[in-house]
């Protein structure tokens, strides 16, 4: 969904194929978004929108210390609780704003492409046409797979059951560890009946165990979480009525490619990890816009194809990282008594200052740093919510990327830049800022005269009180100039 509001926002003709018969998801799922997220979200105005449904806390962890980052250089140092299906349903409202299409019911079971485009095949009705396709049909993508494209990684060593059940005793509410591993019981505070939100103070209980075995493969049952409960707690407290069960794994892998020829990869379909850290959802929405602007523009003909190998290359090492982190988090969390000790010591490290701001960054997603070559720090990184002053009054940065496409922020003399062969394509904004520049896990910057904003917020040059390399940037990401 967040793919498809960025082809819009593009005036890109885009459809999205659901397998599911609506918007609705059953179950609360996932459970929200850290930092850059946000701000992805908040680039595209529709920040407040999942907020209002949310609550703010600081719960990105490393090991066992929670790392405060309310002293972030954000206007979002926190993260956001909010469950799987209400993002969803606030997703699935924003996108029917937009010309999106999208086809309930309906599964891709393959596809073939040629040198003009995409046939792809559907469970249900004729196949449909499009230039490109990019598979965002988790992790066991049948688009991946029928690719041919590579899926390494680590097997799984342990599983978790989750679920949302009904209990006819009272549960023990809240975490617990043991020789097993990390459990938790918690009430869940609304069902959705017919489409709607319904709040409650008591009904289903949300489960998370850790199986003393790994798990089978196939869909866990009813009695199998009844098994995992009785071996933590002695008791399934008479579970029934469960509204959904799934299991999961440290399972983690890495797709060898984002892209195959026509075809590409985001999300889950791309990558795949133990939730430690809560890092997923947050991932494939930045790999959504990262890719969307870009193929955008390689359909409306202005950049050409190699513009989209720039995607791999851009989330294909930042995902390695975070990867590299859950499984970090995963080791810390076996429950051993030496591990415990290496867990102990790491957590002293992430409650001091300098490694709680590092692994913060990281969880968060505010050190993103996209190797764009040598130049100032905000080269390659996020561009700062600054209120700058324009001719049309104050502004916030993210306002002026509302629409998702490129800015050249000018803070010197006006009139100074000029970029008219590519005016059809960039907003120019005469601005100016007076405060100071404080990027995260970095810290104080030096202020620029001016700076190249790509559509996913992050700065692609930099000015300084030339235009030395601004053309060249701008071909880069914004296609040719156009001939006077």
């Amino acid at each position: 969904m967040m793919l498809a509001a960025e082809l819009a926002l593009a005036k890109v003709d885009v459809a999205v194929v659901e397998r599911r018969p609506d918007h609705v998801l059953v179950g609360s799922r996932a459970g929200g978004f850290h930092s850059r997220t946000i701000e992805v979200l908040d680039q595209r105005g529709v920040a407040d929108r999942f907020l209002a449904e949310g609550q703010v806390a600081q719960v990105a962890t490393f090991a066992t210390t929670v790392l405060d980052m309310s002293d972030f250089p954000t206007r979002h140092p926190y993260s956001l609780g909010i469950w799987q299906n209400q993002i969803e349903r606030i997703m699935a409202a924003w996108i029917a704003e937009l010309p999106v299409r999208i086809y309930y019911g309906c599964e891709v079971t393959g596809f073939a492409q040629d040198d003009s485009g995409v046939n792809v095949d559907l469970s249900d009705g004729p196949s449909l046409r499009a230039q490109y396709l990019v598979g965002c049909d988790g992790g066991r993508s049948v688009i991946r797979k029928a690719a041919g494209i590579e899926f390494p990684g680590w097997d799984p060593t342990r599983s978790n059951l989750i679920a949302e059940v009904e209990m006819a005793e009272e549960p023990e509410l809240g975490i617990r560890r043991d020789d097993i591993g990390i459990h938790g019981l918690g009430r869940v505070e609304y069902v959705i009946r017919d489409g709607e939100v319904v709040y409650n103070d008591g009904g289903p209980v949300r489960v998370m165990v850790t199986e003393r075995h790994l798990g089978p493969t196939s869909e866990p049952t009813l009695h199998e979480l009844s098994e995992a409960l009785i071996a933590v707690y002695g008791t399934d407290f008479g579970i029934h009525s469960p509204t959904w069960i799934s299991r999961f794994t440290d399972m983690t892998r890495q797709a060898a490619a984002y892209r195959a020829g026509r075809v590409l990869l985001a999300g889950d379909s791309a990558h795949v990890h133990y939730p430690a850290g809560g890092q997923g959802l947050g991932l494939g929405v930045q790999d959504a816009v990262n890719l969307g602007w870009k193929l955008a523009q390689v359909v409306g003909g202005t950049s050409p194809q190699s513009l989209l190998d720039t995607y791999q290359d851009e989330r294909h090492p930042v995902v390695a990282r975070a990867l590299q982190h859950t499984m970090a988090q995963t080791a810390l969390q076996r429950p051993d008594e030496r591990i415990q000790a290496l867990a102990d010591v790491v957590s002293e490290l992430a409650s001091m200052d300098e490694p709680r701001k590092r692994l913060a960054g990281i969880i968060s997603g505010l050190d993103i740093h996209y190797d764009l070559g040598e130049g100032h720090p905000l080269l390659g990184r996020r561009m700062p919510d600054l209120d700058v002053v324009t001719a049309d009054g104050r502004l916030r940065v993210f306002e002026l990327l509302h629409d998702a496409k490129p800015v050249l922020l000018n803070l010197g003399e006006g009139g100074g830049v000029d970029i008219t062969p590519w005016a059809d394509r960039v907003q120019l904004i005469d601005a100016s800022y007076k405060g100071a520049w404080e990027l995260p896990v970095l810290g104080a910057v030096t202020a620029p005269t001016a700076v190249l904003i790509r559509p996913d917020g992050y700065v692609a040059w930099v000015g300084d009180r030339t235009q030395r390399g601004l053309p060249e940037a701008l071909t880069t990401w914004f296609g040719p100039p156009v001939a006077a």
